[in-house]
């Protein structure tokens, strides 16, 4: 009892100090509102949804718009659930397929594999609050909590605090002003939100951080409700084509790794890249990707963080003809972890391009770098999509050992197979024989360009 005592001493000393115990960890919240809520609330057949999202777990919360329509039930298993039609707009690829979602719980269970990694980020975020709010108690005792209730529930990782309604708050987003319920909690020193409307399926926007034991929180995910409609009886998605299906019918390979690999320092020695990209000979208005890696310079297995970048092709007068943060709409790339996922579409002309990362600094994502700009160049030679094309502009004279071009290659190949035409074969052995690449003395030089025996 005397040491019960004592320790409420404690307690009492540290609280008028201003200071709190380190184990009190529970926060009291509740507004002033009648009712309760719960992630699905009055989702119904023909609700339509738009919205402009991130999470930290798909290419360190890059942007990306998702359109969601809910079409009607559909039996899976001994489970009636909801079927909805999405669509993610992603930069340049546009993603068409469908996502199952329960009644209980509106968490994503099934549906077109091309839309996994971003109906992972719809769970994660826009229903993540389903982890304390549900449509039923049923044997995990959440269901709908109330607007009132000191607490909805407490973050599971170490330190995590209460998930507590916060403050009745108008906000406006693109979609329109709402009333809402402000659901907070705090986590890595700094405090997330997600606004939610009493009586409507989803919350309306979030802004939420991920935990860290020190240093700045980066952004776990945020999302924003672009537009809303209901009563949509036709799917507003039927003009719409996934992008790798127009690949598809351009000839394009969509099936391709990422085994080019380049390791080298920038100009001024200021940092490390190590790129790899995929395909190894990309084609014009085919896609391609890249992983970007961020390396100290005095250490291969640091990563540097908070890099500010850009992905750029330069003219010969240096100017800018590409960024590929223009075509985002951002000012600049911007990688937290100095590991960076870019995918794109090829629009450079056949020939050789030199693709250039320009590394801005390293800063908080909405700080200006207070560095001197740096940059890697990597040449790539990029094949036509037309095979009767020959490439006006050869590449630059290899250096020892000699190596003959992928587009040389590429050539020789349409040629046997009668699709390219003898006088823009002939051009590229000749371009061969010009640089070296082939020797051959005068009386060799008169076989070329005749075509071999079927």
């Amino acid at each position: 009892m005397k040491a019960t005592l004592l320790v409420l001493f404690a307690v009492s000393v540290l609280l008028a100090a201003g200071i709190a115990p380190a184990y009190a960890q529970f926060q009291a919240g509740g507004v002033d509102k009648d009712g309760s809520w719960h992630v699905g609330e009055g989702l119904k057949q023909g609700d339509y949804f738009h919205y402009s999202m991130c999470h930290v777990d798909y290419k360190e919360c890059i942007n990306f718009e998702m359109e969601l329509w809910i079409k009607g039930d559909v039996q899976s298993g001994s489970e009636i659930k909801w079927l909805a039609e999405a669509v993610v707009y992603d930069g340049n690829k546009v993603i068409k397929g469908e996502m199952e979602l329960g009644k209980i719980a509106p968490e994503p269970t099934g549906g077109s594999a091309e839309l996994g990694v971003y109906r992972g980020a719809f769970k994660s975020s826009i229903v993540w609050l389903s982890a304390f709010a549900t449509a039923d108690i049923g044997p995990s005792g959440k269901g709908p909590k109330e607007f009132a209730a000191k607490s909805w529930g407490k973050i599971a990782n170490i330190g995590g605090e209460q998930v507590v309604p916060v403050a009745l708050e108008t906000i406006r987003t693109q979609s329109g002003i709402w009333d809402t319920v402000q659901v907070g909690w705090k986590t890595g020193g700094v405090t997330s939100r997600v606004w939610i409307v009493d009586e409507f399926p989803f919350p309306v926007k979030a802004k939420t951080f991920t935990h860290v034991s020190e240093g700045i929180a980066p952004v776990e995910y945020e999302f924003e409700l672009v537009k809303y409609e209901e009563n949509v009886q036709q799917s507003p998605f039927e003009d719409v084509t996934s992008t790798p299906g127009e690949f598809v019918n351009k000839g394009c390979d969509t099936d391709f790794e990422k085994e080019v690999v380049i390791k080298r320092p920038t100009a001024n020695f200021d940092y490390q890249i190590h790129t790899f990209y995929g395909p190894e000979d990309p084609v014009q208005g085919c896609p391609m990707e890249w992983i970007i890696k961020f390396i100290n310079k005095y250490d291969d297995t640091e990563f540097l963080n908070q890099v500010h970048f850009d992905f750029l092709v330069l003219g010969d007068d240096r100017s800018i003809q590409r960024s590929i943060a223009n075509e985002e709409g951002r000012e600049f790339l911007y990688s937290p972890s100095g590991q960076y996922e870019l995918d794109m579409t090829v629009k450079e002309d056949p020939g050789d391009v030199i693709y250039t990362i320009l590394v801005l600094g390293l800063a908080p994502e909405d700080w200006v770098p207070n560095a001197n700009p740096d940059y890697l160049e990597i040449p790539v030679s990029i094949l036509p999509s037309d095979p009767g094309f020959a490439p006006i502009q050869p590449a630059p004279k290899p250096t020892a050992p000699a190596t003959i071009p992928a587009w040389i290659k590429t050539n020789a190949g349409w040629w046997a197979e009668g699709q390219l035409d003898d006088a823009s074969f002939v051009s590229g052995i000749q371009f061969l024989i010009k640089e070296n690449i082939i020797k051959m003395d005068k009386d060799q030089r008169g076989l070329v360009g005749r075509r071999p025996a079927r």
